[in-house]
């Protein structure tokens, strides 16, 4: 039976079970503990109060509206207001006499009831009246006001809130048509209440809700704000239009339950962390009991170290003599069948094998590299004895010449075309031509097969002049018209007609190759098809898989080669590449 020892374990088990028992496990569900506990604590009560602030906003600012609506519906149905405010003086004492006895008392009634209320104002177009202590005509100024016609378009008994301009400021108005008695309707008559503002600051910049207050009305903008970073006063900012960060926590209080309010809304933002910094305040306490669960987890830590020290150091030493070239194995530890003892034995293999190389393996390599460098040199020989090029080239330009002489200029024609195609495969070391040179070697090409063949083979070419400058790999597109002549027009004893066309569309290059021939075997075509994508020798299609092998090196996937054919009807080779100039 095997002793149980943790040299056998392997490095990766040692290393999970001491993370996991000795660091993970302890600290992760411990601090998760109490941080969990602490955060939700926190934070549902900062919620409940933050929730209760900001309802007692919402219930006081209605309050205030309240005590102005309340004192409207009283005069709404007052009938000597009405009766006052309808009749026509004949004298201005009279109506001085009115305004002592009733009304100066009217409008100075309800401040020091409600201190919401900061002025009472009554509007009226009656000529007959005497404008001022709160009674106001009803100009064209004041019709051209935005509450004036807020009011005229809605015309219900309904009062209506809104922000109005006040002595240089603006305040909060509960406006009201004085409509309830059709019997005096004989001059237009409106009631004005404004609020006190220092009320409604003082409301709304409540101490313990921590963060911002926003009055909406029914359209979303912003009509009053404690947020010193907007411009509540232009009425014009839409607070969906707000870019919030993600922290921000966001109340709403609809103002629905009251209809005068019409949609209106107290939205209240606050930050997240304002709610979870006595978390931060906790974080000392959850410091110490970090420390505490690290004290178990470094005792373990230490306890299986210990098994690695000595064999991880033993390794160490023996390495530093292998770079002094002392090749000695570790004879201790090997039966060990965890990391460090599979470490030792790949040592004492890799010392073995390296000892053997320099004695056995080195001197044999060099020896070989020898002889293949002398082997090399002697192709290099081989291929500067070949026949110069251009012996060729002038031996075809005298017969071309003396052709000429003889008033044989087909036959000149024909070797000059012969020369352009060999000077062309004589030229190395030159990768990408232009679409023009590549066209002028095809054609020399078609017209000696043409001479071959005679009437057997026709050709039509149709190139685009912008095509022309377009460089393309040499000789990409000679071999699928060689094709076309030997292997689809030359087999049909009818002969038949190969059709060139390239033309530049969206920044490709696309060539298509036609011909009427005999066309190719349905199982031929799909072997060549395989042995474009394989990786194998080019065997009878050497043509074709050099093309694509030259693709795929200029251009890698970015390219396309489709071929079809039908046995009896044709070939068809269509190529689309990038369009570089």
């Amino acid at each position: 039976m095997k002793r149980l020892s943790f040299h056998n374990l392997k490095l990766r088990n040692k290393f999970l079970i001491l993370y996991l028992c000795a660091v993970f496990i302890p600290i992760l569900l411990t601090n998760l503990f109490f941080y969990q506990v602490i955060t939700k604590r926190v934070y549902e009560q900062k919620m409940e109060d933050v929730t209760l602030t900001f309802k007692q906003i919402q219930s006081d600012f209605s309050q205030v509206v309240d005590e102005a609506v309340g004192s409207t519906t009283v005069l709404y149905t007052d009938v000597r207001l009405y009766d006052y405010l309808d009749r026509e003086y004949a004298r201005l004492a009279d109506y001085i006499a009115v305004y002592d006895q009733y009304l100066r008392g009217l409008l100075n009634k309800y401040g020091p009831i409600y201190h919401s209320v900061y002025a009472i104002t009554l509007y009226s177009d009656n000529p007959t009246l005497s404008y001022s202590g709160g009674v106001n005509n009803l100009t064209d100024e004041v019709k051209q006001s935005d509450w004036y016609q807020e009011l005229n378009r809605s015309r219900y008994s309904i009062p209506l809130f809104i922000r109005t301009p006040y002595d240089g400021g603006d305040t909060f108005s509960v406006i009201r048509l004085l409509n309830y008695y059709k019997a005096y309707d004989k001059w237009e008559k409106i009631l004005k209440i404004d609020l006190n503002m220092d009320t409604i600051r003082h409301i709304f910049s409540n101490v313990t809700f921590p963060g911002y207050i926003y009055l909406l009305d029914d359209s979303g903008r912003i009509q009053y704000s404690t947020d010193p970073g907007v411009d509540w006063h232009s009425g014009e900012i839409i607070f969906s239009s707000r870019q919030l960060s993600p922290d921000m926590i966001v109340l709403t209080e609809s103002l629905n339950n009251r209809n005068y309010f019409q949609n209106w809304k107290i939205v209240g933002v606050i930050q997240e962390a304002v709610l979870l910094d006595e978390v931060r305040k906790s974080g000392r306490f959850i410091f110490y009991m970090a420390a505490a669960n690290l004290l178990i987890p470094t005792f373990i830590i230490v306890l299986i170290s210990r098994s690695l020290h000595a064999r991880l150091a033993l390794i160490v030493q023996y390495i530093r003599k292998v770079k002094n070239q002392q090749f000695d194995t570790i004879d201790r530890h090997e039966e060990y069948r965890d990391e460090i003892g599979e470490i030792t034995r790949e040592f004492n293999r890799m010392t073995r094998q390296i000892n053997k190389l320099i004695n056995e393996v080195y001197v044999a390599s060099i020896q070989k590299k020898d002889l293949e460098l002398k082997k090399k040199q002697a192709q290099l020989n081989a291929l500067q004895s070949q026949i110069n090029p251009h012996f060729i080239f002038n031996a075809l330009e005298t017969i071309r010449m003396r052709s000429m002489i003889k008033d044989e200029a087909e036959t000149a024609e024909m070797i000059a075309n012969l020369a352009r195609i060999l000077k062309k495969s004589f030229i190395w070391g030159r990768d990408w031509v232009t679409l023009q040179e590549e066209m002028d070697l095809i054609l020399s090409f078609l017209e000696i097969q043409q001479y071959r063949f005679e009437q057997q083979l026709n050709y039509e070419v149709d190139v685009h002049p912008s095509a022309y400058p377009c460089l393309i790999p040499n000789m990409i597109l000679l071999p699928f018209v060689e094709n076309a002549c030997l292997h689809g027009i030359k087999p049909s004893k009818q002969g038949g007609t190969i059709w060139i066309k390239v033309q530049v569309v969206s920044g490709w290059l696309q060539v298509g190759i036609e011909d009427n021939g005999v066309g190719i075997a349905p199982d031929k075509l799909n072997q060549i098809k395989q042995s474009l994508m394989a990786d194998e020798e080019m065997g009878e299609s050497v043509g074709i898989k050099n093309v694509f092998m030259r693709l795929n090196m200029h251009y890698g996937q970015q390219f396309n080669l489709d071929i079809h054919s039908q046995v009896g009807q044709g070939t068809a080779v269509h190529l689309s590449i990038p369009a570089r100039g």
